[in-house]
């Protein structure tokens, strides 16, 4: 009689702790506040982030607690984020994984963004949050954000995956016409300045796709772009794409929308068919530096 061959799941633990992380960073929830309400030690929690879960029935306690399905944990359907804290942590942790990023945000991908442009950015989410709302959660709020797309920055600068972003001309024409606002009753100095700083963005583009590096290529789009931004993650033989309402350009939004994460073949397939569609018909490289020029021109 043979010897039974080992057991293997089927269910990748690892990323099953990355996705309660990311769903405890979006519920606003520390650690120690999961702890508490599940009546375990912290350890217990970092352990099961670490995808070390010992019972379902632990895990359907968290699903409850986080406001996400049994299904949406284990990775068997879509994930869903209702802001942009708890999906930055997800994309921070696919971006890890990842050896290729298609990526379509506005004005372009937050990855390619000049060192400057996260002081702008945290004005821009201070300007753009609800008057009513607690200035000192306001305030948390901004800074876990940012404090998220550093790291995201940082990581991507390290490890050099290689990077594709597809960029609307329409967009920027709004960007720069806009400049780094969070709301349009801004003081015309002030207007002025931020843009100024849009401006220098666009520039820092230009620069980019003159230079032409080789983990990055940027393709200007000369058509309507999806109302939805998304990022599509290549690691390994495993696929993840990532589909978002949330913004971080002129006038941002990271309160309001549903973002999704999926590894299901056919949105992939897709998303994939219209990346290349896109991609064909767009300037890259030098020509696209000339486009952008031109655009500056404009302004």
């Amino acid at each position: 009689m043979s010897a039974a061959r080992p057991f293997k799941s089927s269910i990748d633990y690892a990323a099953l702790g990355n996705r309660l992380r990311a769903y405890r960073v979006g519920a606003g929830l520390q650690a120690e506040d999961v702890a508490e309400r599940l009546g375990v030690s912290r350890a217990v929690v970092y352990r099961m982030e670490k995808g070390e879960i010992v019972k379902i029935e632990m895990l359907e306690r968290l699903a409850h607690l986080l406001n996400a399905s049994l299904a949406s944990l284990l990775g068997v359907e879509v994930e869903y984020y209702s802001n942009a804290l708890g999906l930055f942590e997800r994309m921070r942790q696919l971006e890890q994984r990842s050896e290729r990023i298609f990526a379509h945000f506005e004005p372009v991908s937050l990855l390619l963004t000049s060192d400057h442009y996260l002081e702008h950015m945290r004005s821009m989410l201070l300007e753009a949050t609800p008057r009513e709302t607690g200035g000192v959660l306001k305030q948390k709020e901004v800074d876990e954000l940012i404090r998220l797309i550093a790291e995201r920055k940082a990581a991507f600068e390290q490890r050099r995956p290689h990077l594709i972003s597809l960029v609307g001309l329409r967009e920027l024409e709004r960007f720069l016409h806009n400049g780094l606002v969070g709301r349009m009753d801004l003081p015309a100095r002030t207007r002025k300045t931020r843009q100024a700083a849009a401006r220098a963005e666009v520039e820092h583009m230009a620069e980019l796709m003159e230079s032409e590096p080789l983990h990055v290529q940027i393709a200007l789009v000369d058509d309507t772009m999806p109302a939805s931004t998304f990022q599509v993650f290549t690691m390994g033989r495993k696929k993840a794409l990532a589909v978002s309402p949330f913004r971080l350009a002129e006038l941002p939004n990271v309160r309001n929308g549903i973002a999704t994460v999926t590894e299901s073949p056919q949105a992939l397939r897709l998303y994939e068919n219209m990346i290349s569609k896109l991609w064909r018909h767009a300037y890259k490289g030098k020509s696209g530096a000339r486009h952008l020029r031109q655009l500056l021109a404009g302004f």
